[in-house]
């Protein structure tokens, strides 16, 4: 089987849209969480707080043509694409059009929006709002179809619309894919764009946070005062490829992908189940081959929910022990299709640095949660070769996946 190396990576992201900005936001401890008051007019909307990316725009040279058919979460998925493909020294390389190159790239929807134009068929019987481009931008697969014809990609298109692990699955099928043979290349990752239909879901379920006036405050993962989550929204791209093909074109080596599981718990829609998440732990471990005490640090799921936190807690420490662990949700919001991506993004990069980021608003630990080592205050100084990054999406869909640590150059 062939190893899996990542040589490019891209995001936008509510702290900046490159690794320098986000670090420093990330250790002056500050989260994106802002209170959005053109909310305040949605009548029975309870949270009213959210993590948007400010003044997000596609730089000019995007076309009108290429543009037409990007909704918001496409436009974030392409840029993100763009950055990872820059880094990686490939854009406008043959390789993207000769069929060895494909992309696995999830959103937990399309464009909400572009949903609206449809409504008028259902509600006033009239097909006037609806253009050439309405279903294209609302489509569920449409951040990895406009990736691929963005670029010009000739391989295969996996997509992923599995909620909060869409990105997370996105890299992890790509990892399969390039480890079996199937594909060179591959263009992984996950996004979502910011709506209040988003915030409604989990409104409903009485799973977000309500402290409307005081936004840096929350989401609190793990702690015992939390009140739920926090929706957000963004984008990242990890570009894999074979060791033996970034090794022939002399690309960086910024790290690698050695492990991935997914399971489905099989058992509710929305209530977690900790045995599940536990073996699909064992999962990503097994298929890296490494014994539990090899993971330095994990990223969690860490959505600040009352029963997610508890089962991700012990099903943590049941594989891994007492391991360090905190929650980028603190800082980023929970960007549903797109964190699995962020994160494990957020994850390799802070192996790199050595330095692991707290959870913020973590100042009690839930005497319900498992005993772990909650990474708290000013972070973490650690020198570890291999990271975790874990999700688990509506539907009991559960992923974990193991990272390495590589060398530039």
């Amino acid at each position: 089987m062939n190893r899996v190396v990542i040589t490019g990576t891209g995001a936008v992201t509510a702290l900046g849209s490159d690794w320098p900005t986000v670090l420093a936001g990330l250790q002056a401890r500050r989260n994106a969480v802002v209170r959005v008051s053109e909310w305040d007019s949605i009548e029975g909307l309870r949270c009213r707080l959210a993590s948007p990316v400010a003044d997000f725009k596609l730089p000019e040279h995007y076309s009108r043509r290429q543009r037409r058919g990007m909704g918001r979460v496409a436009a974030l998925a392409v840029r993100s694409a763009e950055l990872a493909l820059e880094q990686a020294g490939l854009l406008d390389d043959p390789v993207l059009g000769g069929g060895r190159t494909g992309v696995a790239f999830g959103s937990a929807t399309g464009s909400p929006d572009a949903l609206l134009e449809f409504v008028g068929t259902l509600v006033d019987n009239t097909t006037a709002g609806l253009n050439a481009t309405s279903y294209v931008r609302m489509m569920s697969h449409t951040a990895a179809v406009n990736i691929g014809i963005f670029f010009g990609l000739k391989g295969r298109v996996l997509t992923t619309s599995s909620a909060c692990t869409a990105g997370s699955q996105g890299i992890g099928y790509a990892f399969e894919t390039i480890r079996c043979g199937a594909q060179d290349v591959m263009l992984a990752g996950g996004a979502e764009e910011l709506s209040p239909t988003e915030v409604a879901v989990f409104d409903t379920l009485l799973a977000t946070s309500t402290r409307n006036d005081e936004p840096a405050a929350t989401p609190r993962p793990f702690d015992r005062d939390r009140d739920g989550l926090v929706i957000g929204e963004g984008a990242a791209t990890l570009v894999l490829e074979s060791l033996e093909h970034a090794v022939a074109r002399g690309a960086p080596i910024l790290g690698e992908v050695v492990g991935y599981g997914t399971n489905m718990d099989g058992s509710h829609v929305t209530n977690p189940d900790q045995d599940s998440q536990a073996r699909c732990l064992e999962l990503a471990l097994a298929s890296a081959g490494l014994a539990a005490d090899a993971i330095s640090y994990v990223s969690a799921h860490g959505t600040a929910t009352a029963a997610g936190d508890v089962s991700e807690s012990h099903a943590t420490r049941r594989v891994l022990g007492p391991v360090p662990i905190s929650s980028l949700k603190s800082y980023l919001g929970h960007t549903l299709g797109a964190c699995g991506a962020q994160e494990a993004w957020a994850a390799l990069m802070m192996l790199r640095e050595g330095w692991f980021a707290p959870t913020l608003n973590l100042e009690h630990v839930d005497p319900a949660c498992a005993e772990l080592d909650y990474v708290t205050g000013d972070g973490r100084h650690l020198d570890g070769e291999y990271v975790m990054s874990n999700n688990f999406a509506f539907g009991g869909i559960n992923t974990s996946l193991i990272l390495r640590r590589g060398e530039a150059g």
